[in-house]
């Protein structure tokens, strides 16, 4: 079968909510990611055939195929077309997931994949709530039918998460307060530098919490009635951009490039939506098995950390040692702007997959509506 190279991978910082990159139009958000990932590689734009971009929440300012008006944004050629994807916190993913199906198929030898999400000016849900509804499943006797009519969200699903597999409250604050010390610790020794675009003079993420401590995150309500998870346990809104350029094995050869990795696996699978964020549990374990490898196999896992329930049960599930797992940090204290989440963590899997000297690295994240997205990639050189 034909491979799927990756040739470069870049980001913006993430800006925190109304923070510094809370100014820009997501166009331009989006502009920027794609900008930097080309001045980084000997490919001309004529040359690119398709932008694939995620984005959740395509309204107002990233409505109307962002993946395209990012790219025209950016001064690119008019004839390259561009798709918006929508696979909620995994579309950016499945955005690369989408660009390597083309190149693996012969039918694109350059494509742009990536994501844009500015939630500061497009808040969460704001597609879910528009016109005065009150979710996407209300008013369904379909939905209802099968799945009652009890509450359907992710935070009811952190909580669901906690309780089956028997998080307290204090594991999961340790775990975040982790996520913070590991963010922190890479910024301050520069592991982030080289996959960072900074943007406006911004040159690092703005969400990480230098004054954090477990006693702070103790004293915080739950976000649910006698739930377990609180703000803390969350992952943070956020704003950014991010674009990975994918290259067949005809287009590294005729263009003399050379790939940094190659796609060794791609897949998505579905799980029980009432339990939504379990998601990757199942499809890393499917993955893995397609893959004919095992946890063993894999030198980094990259797991959003949309909630720090979501990353214990599938770690508990599958066996993986934590200090494996998101070791610069994850989405608790890192960011997770979600339609750009999943690139994102693609860019930065792949640098420290370098950094370390690692062969293997797996990404995924959950999903909404029960689903996940995994990735396996091989470092190269």
């Amino acid at each position: 079968m034909p491979e799927a190279y990756i040739i470069e991978a870049v980001r913006t910082p993430a800006g925190r909510r109304n923070g510094a990159l809370s100014h820009l139009h997501p166009a331009d958000l989006g502009a920027h990611a794609i900008t930097a990932l080309l001045n980084r590689v000997d490919v001309d734009p004529t040359d690119v055939d398709d932008v694939i971009f995620g984005c959740v929440d395509t309204l107002g300012p990233q409505a109307g195929d962002i993946a395209r008006t990012s790219w025209l944004v950016a001064g690119y050629p008019e004839h390259v077309p561009g798709v918006t994807v929508d696979r909620q916190c995994g579309s950016s993913q499945q955005a690369v997931h989408f660009a390597a199906q083309a190149v693996m198929s012969g039918t694109a030898d350059f494509v742009v994949a990536g994501g844009v999400q500015s939630m500061s000016r497009v808040p969460i849900a704001s597609a879910m709530t528009a016109n005065g509804f009150t979710g996407p499943f209300a008013g369904s006797p379909g939905w209802e039918h099968r799945y009652g009519e009890e509450e359907i969200s992710q935070f009811r699903s952190a909580d669901l998460i906690a309780t089956r597999w028997g998080l307290s409250r204090e594991v999961m604050e340790e775990f975040a307060f982790t996520s913070h010390m590991r963010a922190i610790t890479a910024i301050k020794e520069g592991r982030f530098d080289r996959e960072i675009a900074p943007v406006d003079g911004v040159v690092h993420d703005e969400c990480p919490r230098l004054d954090t401590s477990l006693e702070k995150m103790a004293s915080l309500q739950p976000l649910r009635p006698g739930g377990r998870t609180t703000a803390a346990l969350s992952s943070q809104i956020a704003d950014a951009s991010a674009a990975v350029l994918v290259a067949s094995s005809r287009a590294v050869k005729a263009h003399r490039l050379t790939p940094r990795a190659r796609v060794h696996h791609l897949s998505a699978r579905g799980s029980d939506p009432v339990y939504m964020l379990t998601g990757p549990i199942r499809a890393t374990r499917y993955a893995l098995e397609r893959a004919g490898m095992s946890v063993s196999d894999i030198d980094l896992f990259e797991v959003n950390e949309a909630f720090a329930s979501v990353v214990l049960a599938w770690a508990a599930e599958l066996g993986v040692d934590l200090a494996r797992v998101n070791v610069n940090g994850g989405a608790l204290a890192l960011g997770h702007p979600i339609g750009a989440t999943g690139a994102k963590l693609f860019t930065t899997l792949l640098h420290e997959l370098e950094r370390s000297g690692g062969r293997f690295g797996l990404l995924t994240m959950c999903e909404g509506g029960g689903q996940a997205n995994v990735t396996i990639i091989e470092r190269l050189g």
